[in-house]
């Protein structure tokens, strides 16, 4: 199938929104979240100085480091970047898909929320990466993305309705939310779990052992893990009874879910890894595109 003008930015700003996800993830496993102390330049710059010599005399030289600048700044500069693709995204929707609302006001949605998550990111610093603005500025990042997916897959249903394939089905449709509300939720204690455990290391806390001094929240954060893998098994299985044309997509989430869980685990008890921190918050993001993919499939059987 020819891909339409739409259908073409759509999938490259949800994908490069997934890429600013992973790579805001390295920021905060690196350490590098105030790797520039101000917003939204640089060491009171629009480019990043070259040097300590460099610095403005407001700022510490203690707080340069060019790794961890530099680090920050071009995640910056991707979150631009995807600004506006989603802004070309919004003005596509409008001039190809006016008339339809579920793309044009979704990816309008996001466009607006790709603003605040700027000045989310702004109170980011501010808050010296106070772990609820973290969690938030996370959570509006995934909500950015599903209603970019959903609206290219829209858009992409509307080509298959086009060319005669059956309209989806809106008879069923809680299951799916349930379960992507149930994972929102659990990513949003996981990003509250991250904090903490940054908190400890920074007052001193060996890493190995920063994850045993969030107690409770740890807990809850692992229950709800559980509870999606269960979630995603309960809506496998009766997808399969329905002999449901989407029981490949029911696979694909169930999946994820493992090895979220998997994942979660090596990192528990692997000192907390960095680069299993990455990977388990793109598993994350991924795992809940596989929902909204799932949702939208499922509807048809």
């Amino acid at each position: 199938m020819r891909l339409t003008s739409f259908q073409r930015l759509a999938l490259w700003t949800t994908a490069t929104t997934y890429l600013l996800i992973l790579v805001g993830s390295l920021v905060r496993a690196s350490g590098a979240g105030l790797g520039c102390p101000d917003w939204p330049r640089c060491f009171g710059s629009w480019i990043p100085p070259a040097s300590v010599e460099a610095l403005p005399p407001q700022f510490d030289p203690s707080q340069f480091n060019p790794r961890l600048m530099w680090t920050e700044y071009l995640n910056r500069l991707l979150g631009v970047t995807v600004g506006f693709l989603i802004l070309a995204t919004a003005i596509s929707a409008w001039r190809h898909h006016r008339r339809e609302p579920r793309i044009l006001w979704t990816t309008i949605a996001a466009f607006l929320l790709v603003g605040y998550e700027g000045w989310l990111g702004g109170r980011v610093v501010a808050h010296e990466l106070a772990p609820w603005i973290v969690t938030a500025h996370l959570i509006v990042a995934i909500i950015i993305v599903q209603l970019l997916l959903y609206a290219m897959l829209t858009a992409f249903d509307e080509s298959r309705r086009n060319a005669g394939a059956s309209p989806a089905s809106q008879a069923v449709n809680w299951p799916y939310l349930l379960l992507i509300g149930l994972t929102l939720v659990q990513a949003a204690f996981g990003t509250q779990v991250r904090g903490r455990i940054d908190h400890a290391m920074d007052a001193g806390v060996a890493r190995d052992a920063a994850l045993a001094t969030v107690g409770q929240l740890d807990y809850l954060h692992r229950d709800l893990a559980f509870a999606v893998v269960i979630g995603a098994t309960v809506l496998t299985l009766w997808l399969f009874r329905r002999r449901s044309p989407s029981i490949q997509w029911a696979y694909l989430v169930l999946a994820l879910a493992v090895a979220q869980i998997g994942l979660g685990l090596f990192m528990a008890y692997g000192s907390l890894l960095p680069a299993a921190q990455v990977g388990h918050v793109t598993l994350a993001s991924l795992l809940l595109g596989a929902e909204t993919l799932l949702w939208l499939r499922g509807r048809t059987g």
